[in-house]
């Protein structure tokens, strides 16, 4: 007896849903064009916000940008929801493990006294840093237009309130996880002259109404400058008087903002590239926030780093210079 074995192919109605099909042809797409693609609500608002009624409830015009394509500034890391979550999953883990090799050996609780006091001192206020940029980025997801920008904006701004509480366990590696750290971070960022520059930046994001800007101002000028000063600068000081021990639960910080430089920087370079208004805009924003900024971590850096303070920010905004060459944008 023969058996044969026979296939058939049967062909689907569409590849794809209607809104990819019509922009990208009916073809199969990928699970973050899916995800991602026309999918900000343009029409059934149902109602005018209270608190603006001159616009709708989700409105071009929050922005003075402009784009003909909202949909041009894409997520190069390709995120949406699944592969967002799966790739922090595994972040997580490799960084829990780190965490709980510091823990387990001691290493920052076994530091001099002076350095477990730097470490307070320069690190980990930065978690209300944290907290702060995590607030202004769910501001640009919350009035953002475009999936592409909003989807990758609440991501960030989950990420920020993860290294906030990275941040918040290395001061409990420090102090034997009394929370003591962590009280003296906090009267260091609402009292020590030295942080009320960075403070009072960040508040003023708060109040900054045009979430392009804020984006622009946060991620790119903000985090471009502060990220080199205290997570390689601070830390090679660090690891040149007590060894590498800080160095091993700070590497996911570098990492991160590695990784999220690219989606920045290519919102912003398309952006700019629209039209020179949108340059001219951008570059509008850019010099005032990375002048206000500059001032405000000038104090901060020579109280972390001493003498080596004004080298170190000096090196950090020339990487930022550089940075915004790339952007199409002007780098001093």
């Amino acid at each position: 007896m023969t058996v044969e074995i026979r296939t058939q192919t049967v062909k689907p109605v569409r590849q794809t849903f209607g809104h990819i099909a019509r922009r990208f042809g009916d073809k199969a797409a990928s699970r973050y064009q899916e995800a991602t693609y026309d999918l900000q609500s343009q029409t059934n608002h149902h109602y005018k916000p209270l608190w603006d009624p001159e616009r709708d409830l989700y409105d071009k015009r929050r922005t003075a940008l402009e784009m003909a394509d909202w949909y041009a500034l894409k997520d190069p890391r390709q995120y949406y929801y699944g592969s967002y979550t799966m790739a922090r999953a595994k972040q997580q883990e490799a960084l829990d493990r780190q965490m709980e090799f510091a823990d387990r050996r001691g290493l920052l609780a076994q530091l001099p006294a002076e350095a477990r006091e730097a470490i307070v001192f320069a690190l980990v206020p930065l978690r209300h840093y944290e907290w702060g940029a995590n607030t202004n980025l769910s501001h640009v997801a919350a009035y953002g237009w475009g999936t592409a920008v909003t989807q990758a904006a609440v991501m960030g701004a989950m990420d920020r309130l993860g290294l906030a509480q990275h941040l918040s366990r290395i001061g409990l590696l420090v102090d034997g996880n009394t929370g003591a750290a962590l009280d003296q971070a906090h009267r260091h960022w609402v009292e020590h002259p030295a942080w009320q520059g960075l403070r009072r930046e960040v508040e003023n994001l708060f109040v900054t109404r045009d979430w392009f800007e804020v984006l622009v101002a946060q991620t790119l000028v903000a985090d471009g400058l502060l990220y080199p000063l205290f997570f390689q600068h601070f830390d090679a000081r660090m690891a040149q008087r007590h060894g590498p021990a800080l160095a091993t639960v700070l590497d996911h910080m570098n990492r991160w903002q590695d990784e999220t430089a690219r989606w920045v920087d290519a919102t912003v370079k398309t952006a700019a590239a629209e039209s020179e208004a949108n340059r001219a805009l951008i570059q509008g924003w850019v010099t005032p926030w990375r002048s206000a900024l500059n001032a405000a971590l000038a104090l901060l850096a020579e109280a972390t780093l001493g003498t080596d303070g004004a080298g170190a920010l000096a090196a950090a905004d020339a990487a930022l210079g550089a940075r915004l060459a790339r952007l199409g944008l002007a780098s001093a």
